[in-house]
């Protein structure tokens, strides 16, 4: 097929064109190629062999032009940061999406399938369970809580500690600008797609890892952070007090469930998470990265937060695991993956001082009073 790939010069975007590639499909690129993630442009990454075009994803005239040629779509280009740029979220990533369907419908184009790139983070704090009272669906923790040192989330109706379920796709409760626009894409990309009869899937991926992950974003993450700051000699911060979950799914897992519901027809008009299927406390995720550098030096708990985070998150993956996907690596081999990636990068002792500065200029990076 002919496949357009919005964000295709990016992390899960690179990787998947290369799978489509390999597997004898025409693809196009394009990419906007912003700051920080291609801070110095084009990356050596871009997969051969594709047409490469560098335009924002909101270029109406360019975008008709290459939907009018594709025959498949897979939409990764977004914004995400901790900026408060609320609007912004939304326009690149709502109005993008809604743009494309708005464009496949007046020129009346018969695409075989549109697969857009949402999140976790549409899910918020996810599912818990109360022993007496049942599911709950807890908002943000509030900033009190949070400077008080009391991390954990309890009952809305007796305060009692929580059970922290694997999150199902029914459960939408985003928290955070991005999160909120993630959400808006999949309700007008599912909706669009099933009112107009154009097959449309999208994907809530967890926390990927592995190469090609920016070092120069602060939103990418644990595996970044963790592994700089090993690599440099020195031991991470661990926010809260390091019993945090989470669940973390390789790219390489991740492109296998892209390629998956390209094809699969089982897949269409519906959400699909995409994780690595077991919960990590950041504390064990980083004596993963302490044990794949040799490093005598733990993860220091210094009573810090990030503002926004929420406590406890895992993707119910079973859903996607009925159409024959499930998770093949493991966090080690991810970590392994983007170690080897980062070996012999330049001048990465100035990223995390970088990163950090910036966290704090913005209020993300808070210390707990307690």
């Amino acid at each position: 097929m002919r496949v357009l790939v919005t964000g295709g010069a990016g992390f899960i975007g690179s990787h998947t064109c290369d799978r489509l590639v390999e597997l004898g499909h025409e693809v196009t690129v394009l990419d906007v190629l912003a700051a920080p993630v291609h801070r110095d442009g084009k990356p050596n990454h871009l997969t051969p062999g594709v047409e490469f075009y560098e335009s924002d994803v909101r270029n109406r005239d360019l975008m008709r032009n290459l939907l009018r040629r594709a025959d498949a779509v897979y939409h990764f280009a977004a914004y995400q940061d901790y900026l408060p740029d609320f609007a912004k979220f939304t326009d690149v990533n709502v109005t993008s999406t809604a743009m494309i369907y708005e464009i496949a419908v007046a020129e009346k184009l018969d695409l075989a399938r549109i697969v857009v790139a949402s999140s976790q983070a549409a899910m918020g704090e996810g599912l818990y369970r109360c022993a007496e009272h049942g599911e709950q669906t807890p908002d943000m923790r509030p900033e009190s809580a949070l400077r008080a040192g009391r991390w954990d989330i309890g009952c809305a109706v007796c305060g009692e500690p929580l059970e922290m379920l694997p999150t199902p796709e029914r459960i939408a409760n985003p928290q955070n600008a991005y999160g909120m626009s993630k959400h808006g894409e999949e309700v007008v990309a599912v909706n669009l797609g099933r009112r107009y009869g154009i097959p449309t899937v999208a994907l809530r991926y967890s926390i990927v890892q592995g190469p090609r992950q920016s070092v120069y974003n602060a939103y990418s993450g644990a595996c970044r952070i963790f592994n700089l700051h090993y690599l440099l000699g020195g031991a991470p911060t661990l926010y809260e007090d390091g019993q945090n979950v989470r669940d973390y799914v390789n790219i390489h897992d991740v492109v296998d469930a892209n390629v998956l519901v390209l094809a699969d027809d089982r897949a269409a008009g519906r959400v699909f998470n995409v994780g690595g299927g077991t919960g990590y406390t950041t504390q064990e995720f980083a004596e993963i990265v302490r044990r794949q550098y040799g490093s005598d030096r733990p993860g220091r708990i210094s009573g810090e937060y990030r503002f926004g985070d929420t406590r406890h998150i895992t993707s119910d993956i079973d859903a996607l695991k009925q159409l024959g996907w499930s998770p093949k690596r493991t966090p080690a081999d991810s970590v392994a993956e983007y170690a080897e990636w980062l070996r012999d990068m330049p001048g990465l002792d100035e990223i995390l001082a970088e990163a950090d500065a910036k966290m704090r200029s913005l209020g993300v990076v808070r210390k707990a009073v307690t």
